[in-house]
């Protein structure tokens, strides 16, 4: 999964990958040096981009571009260096004119990366709107409490805890530019990660749960799903609470380096990605006999209509579940983790940082019911506010006939008001 691969930034794999390399040098330089019986030809040598391995005098060696630049491009120039009896030549061409320029790729990549950022940032920061928005709608409306809603609010509350450990990772590891990000090994940046790490699981763990509620409510329509809310609940939250607690565990006695955003170990790996992978396969078996329900029901005597129209209601529905499932991540769940990079992370990250906001969509506002009880809220608070406006106005127009007739009154002469008074005595009797 993109997301949790490049927990670890794109530089700082850059940054890994050349130290490794350097230490790897190094330690052939030592075997060398304890090594006596070697005296002639040229040394292993470190020249701060590639390592030169020992080779005998008049032997010219040669590296391709592709192998020094691997991570910027794919230039198949090649350098040069001769061993001589005073040791290693210089360069022949230089790197500059041999492959493409470090300066000129470093801001590609760079610009490269600052796009996808600016991308699923905007994708987080929608779907986190329109998720705190579906929430206030299904708690604040009595009507829709029930297990179904509940469901969904558990959902949306992963999505909105996925979206916020972007985010925090972000301030946590990359806010400060000056500072050394990739050798950071501070409990904060330990904790944004392993919050990050939680947060997709309880995702994948939540859509799973999505799938499972639907298959048995189209498998057993007469079946109560209450009994069955806090089985949801121990799915959806205790299992990732339990992994990553394994996986926690597991960094710190057995791999506690860095930021804990590497995936340098295999086994800490599958921690991880192996549950997730068991959740995408869950739910891409329930996706399969989720359709073929559908397609029994669609067909049934009691639906009408022709094939056209099944197959219709058919695609809409699938449609409808892709997000739910995210279908769309086993596109890659099982391919290795270099496989289209570049598709891979078009897809992460333009469907990923979005799904939040589609899955509100579908399941909140473009819900009929929902849809219907907010109008019926909103022409209620409108005529409660024409209402009040028509009780103000009332009162202040016999307010006003009071003040007009106080007035009038205070206008009048003695001797008219004592002829009034008697008038309204003689009314009275």
């Amino acid at each position: 999964h993109f997301e949790m691969k490049t927990s670890i930034h794109p530089l700082c794999a850059l940054v890994a990958q050349h130290m490794k390399a350097q230490e790897q040098c190094s330690q052939t330089q030592q075997e060398e040096s304890r090594n006596h019986s070697i005296t002639t030809g040229c040394r292993t040598e470190w020249d701060n981009l590639q390592c030169w391995h020992r080779t005998n005098v008049g032997q010219v060696v040669n590296v391709s571009c592709s192998e020094v630049f691997q991570l910027f491009g794919k230039n198949h120039g090649y350098i040069f260096r001769n061993c001589t009896e005073n040791g290693w030549s210089d360069l022949y061409p230089s790197h500059a004119n041999a492959c493409t320029t470090v300066d000129n790729l470093t801001e590609n990549e760079m610009t490269y990366y600052s796009t996808f950022r600016q991308v699923y940032t905007a994708g987080y920061a929608t779907s986190l709107i329109s998720l705190i928005s579906a929430i206030f709608v299904f708690t604040a409306l009595r009507k829709f409490h029930c297990t179904r809603n509940y469901i969904h609010i558990n959902l949306f509350s992963s999505f909105i805890l996925r979206a916020s450990a972007v985010f925090i990772k972000d301030v946590v590891l990359f806010s400060d530019e000056d500072h050394d990000h990739c050798s950071m090994s501070t409990a904060s940046c330990k904790a944004a990660v392993a919050f990050f790490q939680f947060s997709i699981l309880a995702n994948y763990f939540w859509l799973l749960v999505e799938g499972m509620y639907l298959q048995t409510l189209l498998a057993f329509t007469f079946v109560s799903q209450k009994k069955y809310f806090w089985w949801y609940i121990l799915i959806g939250w205790g299992l990732p609470t339990t992994i990553l607690t394994i996986w926690v565990l597991a960094r710190n006695f057995y791999d506690n380096r860095g930021c804990w955003d590497d995936t340098d170990i295999a086994l800490n790996w599958w921690i991880i990605k192996g549950p997730i992978t068991a959740s995408l396969l869950g739910n891409f078996i329930i996706f399969i006999n989720v359709i073929r329900i559908l397609v029994q029901k669609l067909k049934s005597p009691g639906v009408g209509g022709n094939d056209t129209s099944h197959l219709t209601r058919l695609a809409k529905s699938t449609l409808f579940l892709i997000p739910l499932f995210g279908m769309h991540y086993m596109v890659f769940a099982f391919l290795p983790e270099s496989t289209g990079e570049d598709v891979r992370y078009y897809i992460e990250l333009g469907l990923g940082s979005f799904q939040g906001f589609v899955v509100a969509l579908l399941y909140c506002f473009l819900n009929g019911e929902v849809q219907a009880e907010l109008k019926k809220r909103l022409w209620k608070w409108q005529m409660q506010g024409y209402l009040s406006y028509s009780k103000r106005r009332r009162t202040l127009f016999t307010e006003s006939s009071t003040i007009t007739q106080i007035s009038v009154l205070e206008k009048q002469s003695p001797k008219e008001q004592a002829s009034s008074e008697l008038n309204n005595s003689i009314s009275a009797v």
